[in-house]
C-alpha cells in the first residue's frame, strides 16, 4: 500500500502536471478573448495574467505615426463608417494610411465584425458602443514599461510589422519608423523583445542593413491568404526553414502547419524556435478538448510557445 501510495505521488507530480519552464505564453492582441483586440485595457489585463510577452500588431497612418491595429484598413473593429462615412476607397475599405493621427483618435475600438457588421466572436465583449480607443505604439510601449515598473515584472514585447509591401507602395517605410521608436525606448539592445512579420525582405532588411538586436520571428501563412507575394509552401520546405534560419530566432506557423510539413523536426535541426499561433477557446479542432490541444502541441509536437487570445488558459494548463 505504501508503494502505491508513493507511485501515485510521483505520477501526479511528473505525470499529472505540465513544466512551463521555458515555454513563452504570449498574448494575442492582448488578452483579446475578453477585451476589444489591441485595446490598452487588454493590454494591461494581459499584463496581469503574467504572460510572457505581448503581441501589438503596427500599421502607418496618414502623418507616418504608429497605430496599433490588425489590419492596414480599420472598418471591422472601428466605428469608422459611422464617423468618416465618405472617405472609403473604392474597394469599400477604409485604410488607416488615408487619416492622420487625429482624426484616428476620434474612433472607437469595438470587437471585430465581419462584412455584415456582425461579431466574428459571438460570446466576447459585449458592448460595442465603447470607450476604447485606437492606442499608438508609443501608448503601447509606455503601459507596458510603466506597468513593468509599477510590479516589478519583465514582461516583453513581440510587435508585428503589418503589410509592409501595402505600407511601401503608399511610400511608407514601415520597418525604418518603428525600428527608430525602438530605439527611442531602449529596445534596440534586443532585450525584453522579438520582432515578427510575415514578409521575409522586410526580416532580412532589419538583420542585414539595419543591422539590428532584436531576434526576429517569421510567420508563416497559407498561399490562399493572400497574406504576402512570397510563396509560403517554399518557406515551409527544409530549404526554406534552412533560409530562415540564417536572419530569424523564430519559426511561427498557424498551428495545423505543423503536422503536415513535419516543422517540429525541421525547427529544431535549424536551431529555431517554434511557436505557432493562435489557441482561441472558440476554435479548437473538432474532437479534441482544449487540454488535448495543448498536449498535442506543447508534448507531441515540442512547440517552444504559443500565441493565444486566452492566455490565462495556457498558464493554467502548465499549473
Amino acid at each position: 500500500m505504501r508503494n502505491l501510495i508513493l507511485f501515485i505521488i510521483i505520477f501526479c507530480l511528473f505525470g499529472c502536471a505540465h513544466s512551463k519552464q521555458d515555454k513563452l505564453v504570449i498574448a494575442h492582441r492582448g488578452a483579446s478573448a475578453y477585451l476589444p483586440e489591441h485595446s490598452l485595457p487588454a493590454y494591461a489585463y494581459a499584463h496581469a495574467l503574467g504572460v510572457d510577452f505581448i503581441e501589438p500588431d503596427l500599421v502607418i497612418t496618414k502623418d507616418n505615426k504608429i497605430i496599433i491595429m490588425h489590419d492596414p484598413h480599420i472598418d471591422t473593429t472601428t466605428n469608422v463608417k459611422d464617423i468618416y462615412p465618405r472617405r472609403k476607397r473604392k474597394d469599400g475599405r477604409y485604410y488607416a494610411v488615408d487619416f492622420t493621427l487625429k482624426e484616428i483618435k476620434k474612433l472607437k475600438l469595438n470587437e471585430r465584425v465581419n462584412k455584415d457588421r456582425k461579431k466574428v466572436f459571438s460570446n466576447r465583449f459585449p458592448f460595442n458602443k465603447s470607450y476604447f480607443s485606437i492606442p499608438t505604439f508609443a501608448e503601447f510601449i509606455e503601459l507596458i514599461q510603466g506597468l513593468n515598473k509599477s510590479t516589478g515584472k519583465k514582461i516583453g514585447i513581440i510587435p508585428e510589422l503589418k503589410a509592409p509591401e501595402f505600407h511601401k507602395i503608399e511610400g511608407i517605410d514601415i520597418a525604418k519608423l518603428v525600428l527608430a521608436e525602438l530605439k527611442k525606448y531602449g529596445y534596440d539592445d534586443g532585450k525584453n523583445i522579438y520582432l515578427q512579420c510575415f514578409y521575409p525582405p522586410t526580416l532580412k532588411r532589419i538583420k542585414n542593413e539595419f543591422k539590428s538586436k532584436i531576434p526576429l520571428v517569421q510567420l508563416l501563412a497559407d498561399n490562399s491568404w493572400g497574406e504576402t507575394s512570397v510563396d509560403y509552401n517554399y518557406f515551409l520546405s527544409p530549404k526554406g526553414i534552412k533560409e530562415i534560419s540564417s536572419y530569424a530566432r523564430v519559426l511561427s506557423p498557424w498551428y495545423p502547419q505543423i503536422k503536415k510539413h513535419k516543422l517540429s523536426k525541421h525547427s529544431k535541426r535549424n536551431n529555431l524556435l517554434l511557436i505557432p499561433y493562435t489557441h482561441r477557446p472558440e476554435q479548437i479542432p473538432p474532437g479534441m478538448t482544449e487540454k488535448m490541444f495543448f498536449d498535442e502541441l506543447f508534448i507531441e509536437y515540442k512547440i517552444d510557445g504559443i500565441f493565444s487570445d486566452a492566455p490565462d488558459r495556457v498558464l493554467n494548463y502548465f499549473r
